[in-house]
């Protein structure tokens, strides 16, 4: 299954910005590599309790989380691998 369009069209955009109220917590994940991805892995985070925005950078492989509180590292992992991809870790300051 492509992840583009039937038309061969993929897009690679970011999401909208992240509103800065709440917990950030960034994460690396591997296997993003257009529109789809992006939107499948937003779709999913964005779905966790607690979870009150989500941007995706498919470029740089990094998805920002804005929780209320410290995300649960284990349920994002989860929410990543269940849209398809792997989530590698948080990332280090130098990666974002």
């Amino acid at each position: 299954m492509s992840c583009c369009s039937p038309e061969g069209h993929c897009s690679s955009a970011e999401t909208a910005a992240v509103p800065a109220p709440g917990t950030t917590t960034v994460y690396t994940v591997t296997g993003m590599t257009c529109g789809h991805c992006e939107k499948a892995v937003g779709t999913a985070v964005s779905a966790l309790d607690g979870v009150t925005a989500v941007q995706v950078d498919v470029t740089a492989g990094l998805v920002t989380v804005v929780s209320t509180a410290d995300p649960d590292d284990a349920r994002v992992r989860d929410a990543v691998e269940d849209a398809g991809y792997e989530l590698a870790g948080r990332a280090t300051a130098a990666a974002h």
